[in-house]
């Protein structure tokens, strides 16, 4: 599985929201009730949410951060994307370096590091 990429993409693992989100992954369901379908989608690793300009991006990361996911961590030195990833599909990837993502050659689609992309989900239409 894979989840569609476009304009500004927030990307969680499933696995961090069950750890982390406050009441897991069916109170993120219910949250994200009315925006899945239109700027969320999900496959069976990802939760995509989405922005089209950078304030509302990082109107989101702030809001996932203040639900327990650790947005960034330091690796050797550099700062890397840890719980989620912000990916700016249109201008050619993850705006920090991601390890738990991998990415279509043309950069519109990803899926969770480890699995295979298969079948792409994408909002409904």
């Amino acid at each position: 599985m894979a989840i569609a990429l476009e304009f500004l993409d927030f990307v969680v693992p499933l696995e961090r929201i069950r750890q982390k989100y406050p009441g897991g992954w069916d109170q993120c369901l219910k949250d994200h009730e009315r925006l899945i379908g239109g700027r969320v989608w999900f496959d069976e690793y990802l939760l995509r949410d989405g922005a089209m300009n950078p304030a509302d991006i990082e109107s989101l990361v702030e809001e996932w951060t203040s639900l327990g996911v650790q947005p960034t961590a330091v690796l050797d030195g550099q700062r890397i994307w840890n719980d989620c990833c912000v990916v700016e599909s249109t201008l050619g990837g993850p705006t920090l370096p991601c390890n738990s993502l991998e990415f279509s050659e043309d950069g519109r689609s990803a899926w969770l590091k480890g699995t295979q992309s298969g079948e792409i989900k994408w909002r409904h239409k």
